[in-house]
């Protein structure tokens, strides 16, 4: 039996969903009864626990083979990376102390860095909790969700208008959650031995003007790139309802990422790529 969590959220749907699909016995982990409905009905297991309570977690990480697991950003959080630090710790306890085989954790590009990556200082310090206590652990290192376009696809659909603060002609590796998802439930049915980090991009690279092609043929209309300062980070995401601090790390990101900081580090790490292709995604998120 595996486990999951973020099952409500994208990569953790996908993981669920890929194992599953193969007949594989799962257990979801979600916060709510409600919300375990839907899981139910597709054949799995449901245990109703928060990521931070360490007694509920353990228990439902219990007798299983291997578990995804992950830290969900809290978007509103006054002090993120603390917030974030609370629930990686949580999960690492309730890994050390339910004796899990093996681990699967989303982590991030860049995870390897000890500044300069904004939010992304927080995988890294659940990579540094979870490998002293896991008997044995993947570390996902996705590039840049392909979905993260879905929040302006309506200004393109609108306007013919790509807003971005990435610089529009530098190529970056982006990925579907889809191959995230695929990969993890892999890792998970053939686990590793020791610490493995699996460095994930998806089958080709994409700058902003790219994207703006792919759309614009979608769309059957011109799309343009709208690149904004990096000035504009802070206030366009907390007027979207983020708390200031995370926006200044949303804002060091975009920073790392446009100046190549953010990379990945290839030593000591498997470079896999997947299959979904940027027009696949973007079409399934016009659709919706």
């Amino acid at each position: 039996m595996y486990v999951v969590a973020g099952v409500t959220g994208q990569t953790g749907r996908a993981v669920a969903e890929s194992l599953l699909k193969q007949g594989n016995p799962v257990t979801v982990v979600v916060r709510t009864e409600e919300k375990g409905e839907a899981w139910r009905e597709k054949g799995a297991k449901v245990a109703v626990a928060a990521l931070e309570d360490v007694p509920a977690l353990r228990g439902a990480l219990a007798n299983a083979e291997g578990a995804y697991l992950l830290v969900p950003p809290i978007y509103g959080a006054a002090r993120f990376l603390e917030d974030q630090r609370r629930t990686a710790d949580a999960l690492a306890k309730a890994v050390a102390e339910s004796g899990i085989p093996h681990v699967v954790f989303l982590s991030s590009i860049g995870a390897q860095l000890l500044s300069g990556t904004g939010p992304i200082l927080s995988v890294r310090y659940g990579e540094s909790v979870l490998t002293p206590v896991a008997r044995n652990l993947t570390l996902l290192r996705p590039a840049y969700f392909i979905e993260n376009w879905a929040p302006v696809l309506g200004a393109a659909r609108e306007n013919g208008v790509l807003p971005t603060f990435l610089t529009p002609q530098r190529k970056i590796p982006m990925i579907a959650t889809k191959d995230i998802g695929r990969i993890a439930a892999e890792s998970l049915v053939n686990p590793a031995r020791g610490r493995q980090v699996l460095e994930l991009a998806g089958p080709e690279e994409y700058g902003p003007e790219d994207i703006a092609r792919v759309l614009g043929s979608l769309l059957r209309r011109d799309v343009r790139v709208d690149y904004a300062p990096l000035n504009a980070v802070v206030p366009t995401f907390t007027s979207l309802g983020f708390s200031e601090d995370l926006a200044r790390l949303m804002e060091e990101m975009y920073a790392g990422i446009n100046s190549g900081h953010i990379a990945y580090e290839k030593k000591g790490a498997e470079f896999r790529r997947g299959t979904v292709s940027a027009i696949e995604v973007l079409r399934g998120l016009l659709q919706q």
